[in-house]
């Protein structure tokens, strides 16, 4: 047994069927959890936990936008069906359907992005955590961005929600500590995935994004997977309301 074990725990985790949320999934399936493969599309989602039964692991699928909230009720629902409890969940799923200032940004797409971003994370949060108090405690990760801790002239929405969800898991440890569940944030630089393929795609962008990175080098999704899942783990056991950085340098350089 190491502190990093996840034997028997179950975890949820939003937006896992490609890039980070892929890595986290597969990451907690290797120390052992039962996980929860969920995004939009369930044929997505079936590849992923498939790939994982295939090296041994255990996954479930549970399709689930995660704007609706009766497929984020269904998503609870199921898990507990499935497997009894939830001892871990990840807060992953995120949208960014605007590239340019706040002045030309309307208000369905700020509900959009606010609603995905941050408001699913509460509703998740208020639906998985009590169950986990009730057992002794459980951990959430939320999974955030340095937008919510640099300023940009062209991503200023989706900063904003990435900034909401540090207060978010700061009021949700505060709030939920006392009852043994942990909430911390992981921030993330410029990873390679389709989610962020127009910024590491856009070579005039990237060039300088390299230059003053210390690392020298963009993130991969197994960069952040198992920072992830050390959050989960008993490694951070005595870790909450963190906001841990995972950007090759970038913000301190």
């Amino acid at each position: 047994m190491t502190p990093f074990d996840l034997t028997n725990k179950v975890a949820i985790i939003t937006g896992s069927s490609r890039g980070i949320g892929r890595s986290i999934a597969e990451t907690m399936a290797g120390l052992g959890a039962k996980v929860v493969v969920s995004s939009r599309r369930a044929e997505a989602c079936e590849s992923v936990a498939a790939a994982i039964r295939d090296r041994g692991g255990e996954a479930t699928v549970i399709p689930c936008n995660v704007s609706r909230k009766n497929e984020v009720d269904a998503l609870v629902a199921g898990t507990l069906t499935h497997y009894g409890q939830i001892d871990i969940l990840v807060c992953n799923a995120a949208v960014n359907p605007v590239f340019g200032p706040l002045a030309q940004l309307s208000d369905e797409a700020f509900d959009k992005i606010m609603g995905a971003n941050v408001k699913s994370n509460i509703w998740l949060a208020n639906l998985v955590i009590p169950g986990m108090a009730a057992r002794g405690g459980g951990a959430v990760v939320i999974i955030s961005s340095i937008g919510g801790l640099r300023g940009s002239d062209m991503l200023g929405a989706y900063g904003i929600s990435k900034a909401a969800d540090f207060a978010l898991a700061r009021a949700l440890a505060v709030e939920w500590g006392p009852r043994n569940v942990r909430v911390n944030c992981i921030a993330p630089g410029l990873v390679k995935t389709d989610f962020a393929r127009a910024l590491w795609e856009d070579e005039k962008r990237l060039k300088p994004r390299l230059e003053t990175t210390p690392l020298r080098r963009i993130g991969e999704p197994d960069d952040i997977g198992g920072v992830i899942a050390f959050l989960a783990s008993r490694a951070a056991a005595f870790m909450t309301g963190a906001v841990v950085v995972a950007d090759g340098g970038v913000t301190i350089a």
